[in-house]
């Protein structure tokens, strides 16, 4: 994913003046190990410019993000 516009921002960021500038959303994105398709929707959607296009993209990511959410809850449930 070396064209992904999201990952130069970041990369440029933590590169600033050598001082780590964190996102607290993908930090949050990062544990969920939903990043990289977070960064395909978002390239998706930066070609396109239209969600509508990007509707595989989408439904990957949220899947992901399901996936996280109700293994987290499994987790909380066993404590």
């Amino acid at each position: 994913m070396e064209d992904c516009e999201p990952c130069k921002r970041k990369e440029m960021a933590s590169n600033h003046g050598n001082q780590e500038i964190s996102d607290p959303v993908e930090d949050m994105l990062i544990k969920t190990g939903c990043i990289n398709l977070h960064y395909k929707v978002q390239d998706c959607y930066s070609e396109t410019k239209d969600w509508r296009k990007c509707q595989l993209e989408v439904n990957e990511f949220r899947k992901c993000m399901e996936k996280h959410q109700q293994s987290r809850l499994k987790g909380i449930q066993r404590t």
